[in-house]
């Protein structure tokens, strides 16, 4: 008889940092079902992907996985607002061929004692292809955020171009967020780069609005909006840009 399906554990490198307990009641077969999407050569894809718990806000596990196959020169754009669910999860992989380009504009959004992350590899397999990731991460209460970044480069794949920035900002002392690169390079002609950075709002920048009369509750949405508006910066489509920041500032105004 085959061997029954488990579900996955914090020994797992991908689920890491991951709210185990809130897995239980999914059925194991969950973990292994992926949406495959195939970008023709050339051709362009882009999605915005917003999980927001909906009408159930109670919920355990809220989760997206892809797995985008991009021939060559073609182009991929995702945008995703990971805000939903006890632990709200979205997981990416992502296959490059030569001259092929994949942009992530990503954020993570949460409060009480919730779990919301992004999870990705992108697998250069081929030369010159490209890929960017902006993630920004926004928490409070005990909530926690979440980015394990994974880049592959074969041997093969010279003049690789690949990065990740993410950023997390804490609006409450037990919240917490977690970044984790992964780089494995074989390739000698390449430029992989990585910066992670996690901190509370300018408190300069809080008192130069106070002193020219703007409430706290301003100041605050305004600092918040800035910085989450550094995720939709490099996404080459502007309605796309736009509603992703709406929708999340409306989660933040729900503080959900």
């Amino acid at each position: 008889m085959p061997e029954a399906a488990l579900l996955p554990t914090n020994r797992d490198e991908a689920w890491r940092y991951s709210d185990i307990d809130a897995l239980q009641g999914t059925a194991p077969e969950t973990f292994e079902a992926w949406e495959d999407v195939r970008v023709a050569e050339g051709e362009t894809w882009s999605d915005l992907i917003v999980l927001d718990g909906g009408a159930d806000k109670d919920g355990g596990l809220e989760m997206r996985r892809l797995r985008i196959v991009l021939e060559k020169n073609a182009r991929a754009e995702l945008a995703a607002l990971v805000a939903g669910g006890q632990l709200g999860r979205l997981e990416v992989v992502v296959t490059l061929a030569e001259g092929a380009h994949f942009e992530l504009g990503g954020i993570t959004l949460g409060g009480g004692d919730t779990t919301r992350e992004i999870v990705t590899r992108m697998a250069h397999e081929k030369p010159g292809a490209t890929s960017n990731q902006t993630v920004r991460s926004v928490h409070w209460g005990k909530g926690t955020g979440n980015f394990l970044g994974r880049i592959d480069v074969v041997r093969d794949a010279q003049k690789t171009d690949a990065a990740q920035s993410f950023k997390g900002l804490l609006l409450e002392k037990g919240a917490s967020v977690n970044s984790v690169p992964q780089l494995e390079i074989y390739a000698d002609d390449v430029q992989c780069a990585h910066g992670a950075s996690v901190g509370q709002l300018d408190e300069n920048a809080r008192f130069y609005m106070a002193a020219r009369g703007l409430p706290p509750e301003t100041i605050r949405r305004l600092l918040v909006q800035a910085f989450i508006g550094d995720a939709t910066r490099e996404l080459a489509d502007e309605a796309t840009r736009e509603t992703l920041l709406e929708r999340a500032l409306a989660k933040l105004e729900d503080r959900a």
